[in-house]
């Protein structure tokens, strides 16, 4: 396990989100105080998160917002997950998660910093074949996935030209007690645990599953290793496993649900193989996942039913 110093300091943006939250409480094991910034008003039941409320997209309100702080390791989960296209309003979201990374690099003490963490996402490989690899080119099908790709490319680009001690990590689907119950799985557990009808593609596609635990692990060690400087890694589970598969894993230790199969169609582009290759982040970081697919479902299907 990869542990910070008491001295540390951390920033986390879009730290009250499923996977930011999850990393401040790891952090706090370890270290006194850890800053978020977050756009909104949520916040971590925890009197030793110090809030900058900030968007980044908006540089000079960034600026003041930071003051005279300097961080040691700074994490980036800012913006959230929407297909949206580029003519229905897409744009918006290239100068949150592509404009916002740079802002943020702009602002930042760089000569404090120790360690930068971008967070990729899996959607930057498009319709590359299985098992993805971090040296495929890209092939981004929304303005989502295009933000990601530019992000992946300007934390390489910075790394081998200027030094920035900049990594990547590349998740595939991240999971676990917590997560927004507009997501896929927390949705599909809802349903089961009510025995009730939900709506689905007929869930041929193959996707690959990360527990919030051994992503925020991955994380730290991001952080905490030089050598994954200028890297893009993977992180995920490693093994493929059908969407129809996943629900019926769900519905078996729900003891419910009624899937309506079929009902919606897939996604325009959607890569029906999208799991990883993990190889990198077993030699770089030294991390590969300890929870696997039946007990990270267990914990969350029991998270989810006390929340009833």
């Amino acid at each position: 396990m990869h542990n910070f110093k008491s001295t540390d300091r951390i920033l986390i943006t879009g730290g009250t989100g499923f996977i930011g939250s999850c990393l401040a409480q790891r952090c706090l094991q370890q270290t006194p105080l850890v800053t978020c910034i977050d756009a909104g008003d949520k916040k971590i039941s925890s009197a030793n998160v110090e809030y900058i409320r900030a968007d980044v997209s908006d540089k000079e309100n960034l600026r003041r917002a930071f003051g005279k702080r300097t961080f040691d390791y700074v994490f980036n989960l800012s913006g959230y997950i929407d297909h949206t296209p580029y003519f229905k309003g897409g744009r918006s979201l290239i100068e949150t998660h592509f404009a916002g990374l740079m802002n943020l690099t702009d602002c930042l003490d760089r000569e404090s910093l120790k360690g930068f963490v971008q967070i990729g996402s899996s959607d930057e490989y498009g319709s590359a074949p299985a098992p993805q690899r971090e040296d495929m080119r890209e092939r981004p099908i929304s303005p989502y996935s295009f933000a990601k790709t530019a992000a992946s490319h300007f934390m390489q680009m910075l790394s081998d030209t200027e030094g920035f001690p900049g990594t990547v990590l590349r998740f595939f689907l991240v999971y676990g007690p917590g997560q927004d119950e507009k997501r896929f799985l927390p949705q599909i557990i809802k349903a089961c645990l009510n025995n009730e009808e939900f709506k689905t593609s007929e869930g041929r596609q193959l996707r690959d599953f990360c527990y919030i635990d051994d992503a925020a692990e991955a994380m730290t060690a991001a952080a905490l290793t030089s050598g994954a400087r200028g890297h893009i890694i993977n992180i995920a589970s490693g093994t493929p496993v059908s969407i129809r598969e996943m629900v019926e894993k769900v519905m078996k230790s729900a003891g419910g649900g009624k899937p309506l199969w079929g009902f919606y169609p897939y996604r325009k582009g959607e890569n029906m193989e999208l799991y990883a290759d993990i190889s990198l982040a077993k030699k770089i970081l030294g991390w590969s996942p300890q929870t696997g697919i039946e007990h990270g479902l267990k914990k969350t299907i029991e998270y989810y039913r006390g929340e009833r």
